[in-house]
Order: structure tokens, then C-alpha cells, then sequence
């Protein structure tokens, strides 16, 4: 298991992992440019209240890693920028905790961030063979203000060790939500979530979704590296065809922010401050970067991963003044236009939200 967690960072910090053919689909979104802004650009406000916590910008260090020394070491170099900076910070999969005891220390950055916002990571699978006390000591044990709840079948469909058996997911999600006493975050893995999954989710009272779409690190694609140097012919060709597999993260936004979530967190192939922008014009509350922040941290220490945050947080000040929207909440209601494939996106798949009377989407 600490093997594969060394190779997940590797990968993401060194190889080609990144989807091939498809997008984020932000492209598509076309924020209008208001030339009499009447505002300095120092009048932003981009502060968040999210969980308890409140962020300096709506941006989290999305989850990635822990479990071995090197993981240990990217965790507490990230989470002393997140408290450094006023971002969230989420952990990667504490499934190793229950493997391996030893690997605790590795998930816990309370020490270096005693007041960021602080997501947990258990992947649903687990969470359905574990009782919902020992989920509890888990997400205690970090200090987590909240669980993220991830959901990734295709990912482990490719993975050489990976779990085959995805049933009593919804149920699991269910109980969880209801018997430990935080909030909880369905978050998918790179393959986005689509409306009939938050429809699901919606109706067993999940509150709160991280999209985690298509576009940015394909981790199925992550797991066909490690088949291929496995010699698993059959997973390889099975991940070389389900490479760029998913919902477009710039399509999910969009698709679940009808259906009535507190929290949408859009993360997903997002490396600018225009793309943050985009992303909480359709919906999203506040959006995640994962691998520009570790390669950032590979090729240049926390001061490179510190400077491509701060980089991404002027930018989104730069479009919030270039958009006349002073607080975030004005930029979820600026205009924009919507083209090209996200519009068939959402044009195929929100006539049903329409007919629910979950909302309108409206390019």
C-alpha cells in the first residue's frame, strides 16, 4: 500500500497522467467583460465561510497523499501553506490508517495547521466494512472538520489491487451521514459526478459534493502506468480505453448545481484563477487544485507551490474586477455565456433536472 502511494505521487508530480483528448470544458464558459467595473481592484473581498472555518479565497490544496514519509512530507509542507494562506487543505485516503497504524502520523497536519479547514478522506468501500465509531476515531484522530466520502469505480477497476465490489454504496453514505457527526463530502476521483448521482445522494440528505471531473489527472490513467509496470496486460488496455472516461468538471458543476447542495467544490483539471472563476460562475462554492500544487512542490519547494497558489488567487481577483463582482456571491450571478460541447453537455442531461423543477440552467 505504501508503495502505491509513492507511485500515485510520482506520477502525479513527474509523468503523463493528464487526460488526453478531454477537457475540463471551461473553455466553454465565456464570463462578459464589464469595461465600467466602478470598483478598485483592492475592493474584492474573495473570503469564505465553509464548515466553521473561513478561507481567505474559495480555494482548497485538493486531496492527494499520506501514508509513507514522502507523503508525510507533502502533507505538512502543503497544510503549513493552507494555514499560512487561509486555504483548505484535504487529505488523501486514510484507508492506509486501518493497514497499517503506523502511517498515522503521516495524516496528521493539525499541528502544522491549527486553524485550516481540514477534510478527512475515507473511500466508500472502506466506510462500508468499518463501523461508523471507528470512522468517527478516524476523522477525530486528524482533526478533520469535515469527511470527504470518495467514490472511484473506474480507478479501481484498473488498479491492480483494486476493489471490484461497489455495492450498499448508497447505503453506507447513508449511515455514515447519519452516525458521524460531521459534515460529509461525496467526492468523486477524476470521473465527475453526474445528475442521477446527486439526485441519489440528494435524497439521503448528502448536503455537500466534490465533483473531482474529468479534464484534469486522469487517475485511471495513473493506474494503467502502474498496470503496465505490472506487467497486467488486461488492466492496462482496459485503463488505455477508459483513459479519458468521465464527466467533464466544468459539466458536472453545472449539472449539480440545480439540485439544491450547500456545497459544491469543483476540483478537476483547475489551474488558473479564471478557470476558479468559471467554475463559481456556474455553481461551484469553492473549488480544489491538486497536481500544479505538487508539481509546483517536486520542481520547486513550498515557496514555487506557495507562489502558483498566490499566483491563481490574483488572477481570480483580476477577473472578479474585470466582471464588476466584488464578493463571490456577485460572481455566481455574473453573466455568462455558455458554448460549444458543455452547452450539449447540459442540454442532454438538464431537461430531466427542468422537469424535476430542481432549477433552470441557464447558459
Amino acid at each position: 500500500m505504501g508503495s502505491r502511494k509513492d507511485d500515485h505521487l510520482a506520477l502525479c508530480a513527474e509523468g503523463a497522467v493528464g487526460f488526453r483528448g478531454a477537457t475540463t470544458l471551461f473553455e466553454c464558459v465565456h464570463l462578459v467583460h464589464d469595461a465600467l467595473p466602478d470598483m478598485a481592484f483592492g475592493d474584492v473581498d474573495t473570503t469564505l465561510s465553509l464548515f466553521g472555518k473561513t478561507l481567505r479565497a474559495p480555494l482548497f490544496i485538493a486531496s492527494m497523499t499520506g501514508g509513507t514519509e514522502n507523503a508525510a512530507r507533502v502533507n505538512r509542507e502543503l497544510s503549513l501553506i493552507a494555514e499560512a494562506n487561509g486555504y483548505g487543505f484535504g487529505l488523501g485516503s486514510q484507508r492506509t490508517m486501518l493497514v497499517h497504524p503506523e502511517s498515522t502520523p503521516s495524516f496528521c497536519v493539525r499541528s502544522s495547521a491549527p486553524n485550516a479547514l481540514i477534510l478527512g478522506n475515507l473511500g466508500v468501500t472502506q466506510a462500508r466494512e468499518m463501523t461508523s465509531t471507528d470512522i468517527r476515531r478516524l476523522v477525530e484522530t486528524v482533526g478533520a472538520d469535515a469527511l470527504c466520502l470518495h467514490l472511484n469505480p473506474a480507478m479501481e477497476l484498473v488498479q491492480p489491487e483494486g476493489d471490484r465490489d461497489f455495492r450498499d454504496g448508497l447505503s453506507t453514505i447513508a449511515r455514515v451521514k447519519r452516525e458521524v457527526h460531521v459534515p460529509v463530502v461525496i467526492k468523486e476521483t477524476g470521473c465527475g459526478l453526474a445528475p442521477s448521482v446527486g439526485r441519489r445522494l440528494r435524497d439521503v440528505g448528502i448536503r455537500h459534493v466534490d465533483v473531482s471531473g474529468a479534464g484534469g489527472t486522469s487517475w485511471v490513467g495513473v493506474e494503467t502506468k502502474r498496470a503496465q509496470s505490472a506487467g497486467d496486460e488486461r488492466r492496462s488496455a482496459l485503463g488505455e480505453l477508459l483513459w479519458d472516461w468521465g464527466v467533464p468538471t466544468a459539466a458536472s458543476v453545472a449539472l449539480m448545481a440545480p439540485l439544491g447542495f450547500e456545497t459544491i467544490i469543483a476540483t478537476g483539471g483547475i489551474s488558473t484563477g479564471l478557470d476558479v472563476a468559471r467554475a463559481l460562475a456556474l455553481g461551484a462554492t469553492a473549488v480544489g487544485v491538486a497536481r500544479p500544487v505538487l508539481r509546483a512542490l517536486s520542481q520547486g519547494g513550498p515557496s514555487r507551490a506557495a507562489e502558483l497558489l498566490a499566483g491563481i488567487e490574483h488572477e481570480l481577483r483580476a477577473v472578479m474586477t474585470l466582471t464588476g463582482c466584488r464578493r463571490i456571491s456577485d460572481l455566481r450571478k455574473a453573466p455568462r455565456v455558455i458554448d460549444g460541447r458543455l452547452g450539449t453537455w447540459i442540454d442532454a442531461l438538464g431537461s430531466r433536472n427542468l422537469q424535476e423543477g430542481h432549477g433552470r440552467i441557464t447558459p
